[in-house]
């Protein structure tokens, strides 16, 4: 009933989305001639340009020097040192104000670096950028714009986390520009996730569509619903708007090869860089009368062109939850009146997650001490993630310590508490179910408090392994196990979802997660939280295997209450006993 309540709660809370904010100025400044040559010179002159190198450097100075011709107010040059593909380096941002109207400004990022040498593709945003600065100065625009080249936008966006810290919450709205040139397009080109909680506001993200579908004769495409849900429930993203969303700034990305960086050697158009800069022109324009805009991400779910508000999420999600755990209470109540040793099950159940919670502390410690020499906070796309030496030493290393905390510290743990000796006695005691359900409920709760998308992703589990393993249901071992490994099917989407738009294979998938985990991404309560989840996992996994069959039970002992040749039904009185017939 609460399910069913809360179903007809979220059916009448979905909205309407947010209107575009639009414009009636023709982005006609953008000269698309003058973004051509920016663009060759640029390709000629800045070929190799990893982030923090001669040549990114060279080519900050370049982007400074051309601000302060075209940018009739302040550039300054931001010296920091980021974690980058590279490792540690020293980099610059070029920061340009141009002052307008009071209030919060309208800001344009691109980075200029790159992984590979040429990259033309990714360089055209460097040079859209440098275009919008000249056309910022005819004074069509009245409020104040800031233009930021950043640099280790080739992985963890070191550039656009030191200048989304600068900016802190002042900023009204940020257009992040990727492939402005490239031809071959990848959707969505208006890419909203976020490398926290939520994503992009609506409205900018309808915005920024609905200039280009003025221009390019498309939207570029939103993305579906199951790809919001998986982002929003494992918050990662491999552009630089994730970084500013991450530090509360509304920001989107427009980018034609959409979050993916573009090829090193992908072609250029200069039809597609006019259309592509056109657009972010008339994202200026409309912005430049509107202010409302100014928002944290947000965790409301597009729904086919319904918006559902992310407070219905969470209850909804919250009353699915609700089911395993009275189902666990009631359990619990009859176990205890048989005096099942629960404690020792519950310790038993904690124990698996020992080897995982030990590999995320080991790959942190690596990270430390420099053996894993590129693990920066956010991620690296995978055109830029190299698997070199280090990487395979470190990743072996990490497998070896699992190994270790499987075969030693677990049993050692299981030994001194006793529930060893129990699990090997009964490995499908009720007990050992019931405590293996109610740990996955709670860690399934305590994810719903963070993040209820998040905890939509274990509910199978804390749902389907009472029924996999209760000694009630005598399911065969394949079935029991079948059911243990269809719960973590949601987890397992998610990781091929985002292996896909990542552009990851199986290895730099894995090493992938692992450098996020170590680089410090992944936040410590949610590892050790999905360490005590897959441990729950290991745990009905064994649970299943172990359980005995129907032949191996000892019958039944047969208990009467009549006389022993009493063989009923009957009554005792005037019946004689069935046992001699």
């Amino acid at each position: 009933m609460p399910v069913l309540l809360a179903l007809l709660v979220a059916a009448f809370s979905l909205q309407d989305r947010p209107r575009a904010v639009g414009t009636t100025q023709t982005p006609d400044g953008f000269d698309q001639y003058r973004a051509q040559r920016t663009l060759e010179g640029l390709q000629k002159a800045y070929r190799d340009r990893r982030p923090g190198s001669s040549g990114d450097d060279a080519l900050a100075r370049y982007v400074a020097g051309q601000l302060r011709q075209s940018v009739p107010g302040t550039v300054a040059e931001h010296h920091f040192s980021g974690e980058t593909i590279d490792g540690k380096r020293d980099l610059i941002d070029v920061v340009a104000t141009r002052p307008g109207q009071p209030g919060p400004p309208l800001v344009v990022v691109a980075h200029r670096d790159a992984a590979h040498p040429g990259s033309v593709a990714e360089l055209s945003s460097t040079a859209a950028l440098l275009e919008l600065a000249q056309v910022a100065a005819d004074g069509r625009l009245r409020r104040t714009i800031t233009f930021i080249s950043t640099s280790g936008g080739s992985g963890g966006f070191a550039g656009a986390r030191e200048e989304a810290q600068r900016l802190g919450g002042r900023a009204d709205a940020i257009l992040v520009l990727g492939d402005m040139a490239g031809t071959k397009t990848r959707r969505p080109i208006v890419v909203p996730f976020s490398n926290g909680r939520g994503q992009a506001g609506i409205q900018l993200q309808r915005t920024v569509q609905r200039a280009l579908h003025a221009e390019l004769g498309t939207d570029g495409g939103a993305p579906r619903a199951m790809t919001q849900w998986a982002r929003m429930s494992v918050p990662v993203t491999i552009s630089e708007q994730g970084e500013f969303l991450r530090e509360g700034q509304p920001a989107v990305l427009l980018s034609a090869s959409g979050e993916q960086p573009p090829a090193a050697n992908a072609p250029v158009s200069v039809a597609r860089l006019n259309r592509m800069g056109r657009a972010a022109l008339r994202v200026l324009y409309a912005l430049d009368n509107f202010r409302d805009l100014a928002a944290p991400a947000r965790d409301d779910l597009v729904i086919r062109g319904k918006v559902l508000p992310g407070w219905a999420v969470r209850l909804l999600v919250g009353t699915l939850l609700l089911p395993p755990l009275l189902m666990g209470i009631d359990a619990l109540a009859r176990v205890r009146r048989r005096h099942e040793p629960l404690g020792l099950w519950t310790v038993w159940t904690l124990a698996a997650a020992i080897p995982f919670l030990i590999a995320c502390i080991f790959a942190v410690l690596l990270s430390k001490i420099g053996l894993i020499s590129v693990a920066p906070p956010a991620p690296i796309p995978g055109s830029a993630l190299e698997l070199g030496t280090g990487a395979i030493v470190g990743f072996f290393a990490i497998v070896l310590v699992f190994a270790l905390g499987w075969l030693v510290a677990r049993p050692a743990l299981l030994h001194a508490s006793g529930a060893a000796r129990a699990a090997r006695r009964e490995p499908d005691a009720p007990g050992a179910v019931i405590a293996l359900g109610l740990t996955t409920v709670a860690i399934t709760a305590a994810l719903w408090i963070g993040n209820p998308y998040a905890a939509a992703l274990a509910l199978p589990a804390a749902h389907l392994w009472f029924w996999a393993l209760t000694p009630d249901l005598r399911w065969p071992r394949a079935a029991s196990l079948a059911l243990v490994l269809v719960a973590l099917f949601p987890l397992v989407l998610v990781g091929a979802m985002d292996a896909s738009d990542f552009g990851l294979d199986l290895p730099h998938g894995i090493w992938f997660w692992t450098i996020l985990v170590a680089g410090g991404h992944v936040p410590l309560g949610s590892w050790v939280l999905w360490s005590f989840l897959w441990g729950c996992a290991s745990s009905a996994a064994i649970v299943a295997l172990k359980r005995r069959r129907p032949s191996d039970e000892d019958p039944e002992e047969i208990r009467t209450r009549g006389p022993v040749t009493y063989a009923g039904p009957g009554s005792l009185g005037n019946v004689g006993s069935a046992a001699k017939r």
